[in-house]
């Protein structure tokens, strides 16, 4: 058992890549917390951060060549920037995968992450 919040695991995933995805990683957690002050940081699934507001919004997962972030009902978010560009053929999730170099839309994506906030808050309400 150890005492490590989430947030620490978290912190030390980014300083243990120590490469363009550990930047990345935390860039995109800035802008989660940016989109939804207050947002619960969870360590999923042996190492995978994963951010809750009203239920899961989505993980943030490195790999070799990209970093997806999992929207957990992106299937039912509207994407009018069009930023999901994996996983587009299941029924629930959607992903963003983003490799070495990208630009971000932050405006875009942080419209986003506040959308799958309010699908939550709307699916809690039922």
């Amino acid at each position: 058992m150890t005492d490590r919040t989430p947030s620490d695991l978290i912190d030390q995933r980014i300083a243990d890549l120590g490469d363009w995805r550990g930047a990345m990683l935390a860039r995109l957690r800035a802008i989660i917390k940016q989109a939804v002050p207050g947002v619960v940081e969870e360590w999923k699934w042996r190492g995978v951060p994963t951010w809750y507001c009203d239920g899961m919004i989505c993980t943030g997962e490195t790999y070799k060549a990209v970093v997806k972030m999992t929207f957990a009902k992106g299937a039912s978010l509207n994407d009018p920037s069009k930023l999901f560009n994996a996983s587009l053929d299941g029924n629930v999730r959607r992903a963003i995968d983003f490799r070495e170099g990208d630009e971000i839309d932050e405006a875009a994506l942080e419209e986003l992450i506040k959308a799958a906030v309010d699908l939550n808050r709307a699916g809690s309400r039922k």
